[in-house]
């Protein structure tokens, strides 16, 4: 069974700071791409950042120059660190992974529960 947690979320005021962490864990052979998405209320969820294996990145144009994703993976991390935040920042933030659990399985789609990020103005 695979397993991804985040870790991190809460409140914080406009202009704060904030890290979201999430752990993949269990039947890991392989992890391909990693990001964050978030869904805010009535709206779809939307990408936020994702990071390859090789660490190439990708942002949405919202979050550009604010926020930066990252990875351990030795640990099967990925990280979002979220500078200067906004209230139209606050949603659930929901941590995917890209896995292999074993050699000959293709690459699967797997979310983590979500951590609510709230900003207040």
């Amino acid at each position: 069974q695979l397993q991804l947690v985040e870790s991190g979320g809460g409140l914080v005021q406009a202009g704060g700071s904030l890290r979201l962490s999430c752990a993949a864990s269990g039947r890991i052979f392989s992890i391909n791409a990693m990001g964050w998405y978030r869904q805010a209320p009535g709206k779809q969820r939307e990408l936020v950042a994702t990071i390859s294996s090789g660490g190439s990145t990708n942002y949405a144009d919202s979050v550009k120059g604010r926020f930066t994703i990252s990875r351990d993976n030795a640990k099967n991390l990925v990280y979002l660190q979220m500078n200067s935040l906004k209230p139209e920042d606050a949603a659930v933030y929901y941590c995917n992974a890209l896995v292999r659990t074993t050699i000959i399985s293709k690459y699967d789609d797997y979310w983590g529960q979500g951590t609510q990020v709230t900003v207040s103005s």
